[in-house]
């Protein structure tokens, strides 16, 4: 009997390579009561009623309740740059709150508070004067006469859901407006509220 042989094996054809288009970079100021998407079943304002730009993607999210900065790109290695945990990515944000918080009430979110989902990083903060740069919000929010106001910059390396608004809430100073400033190299200069811009990558 001849020895068995098995059939020489067939190479599988090699998968086509796609060639990678122009990536697209764009910086938006998101206004107030904007999801951060571009559609929505309910019929709510999105980023589609603002951008006419195909296959680009929120770089993270901005809640509807908050106003500044959202990234928005194609490149999928930007977005796990500016998204991913690990990368430890900034991100500041100017926040004001209800009430006038001291040195000594902030300084917990200096060093790490304990939300439900576990301690956060310390984070940067500063009492500050409101940005020579705000806008008017629409609408304006709701203050209260009896109870003074105060803005912070703050600096975090995380990006967890509401985290600032939790992390103000904790310290008994809740969080009335809050506007992302900057995200990585991204800043928000010479955007209004609504405008967008498109950058060049290899200058951020």
């Amino acid at each position: 009997m001849k020895p068995l042989t098995r059939p020489p094996r067939r190479r599988k054809p090699a998968a086509p390579r796609h060639r990678q288009g122009p990536t697209t970079t764009i910086l938006f100021n998101k206004p107030f009561d904007v999801l951060p998407q571009f559609s929505d079943e309910a019929g709510r304002a999105t980023l589609k009623d603002y951008i006419a730009v195909p296959d680009v993607y929120a770089a993270g999210r901005l809640d509807r309740d908050s106003e500044g900065l959202l990234v928005l790109t194609n490149d999928g290695k930007l977005q796990a740059e500016l998204t991913q945990p690990g990368k430890r990515t900034q991100k500041i944000y100017y926040v004001q709150v209800e009430g006038n918080p001291s040195d000594e009430q902030l300084a917990p979110l200096r060093t790490g508070v304990t939300l439900k989902d576990g301690p956060t990083l310390p984070a940067g903060v500063e009492r500050c004067e409101p940005p020579h740069w705000l806008w008017p919000r629409t609408p304006p929010i709701r203050e209260r006469k009896a109870i003074p106001t105060q803005w912070l910059k703050i600096t975090l390396f995380e990006g967890r859901n509401r985290q600032v608004r939790r992390m103000t809430a904790h310290i008994g100073f809740p969080t009335l407006r809050l506007i992302r400033y900057a995200i990585g190299p991204y800043r928000l200069e010479g955007l209004t509220t609504g405008e967008w811009r498109k950058i060049d990558n290899n200058q951020a």
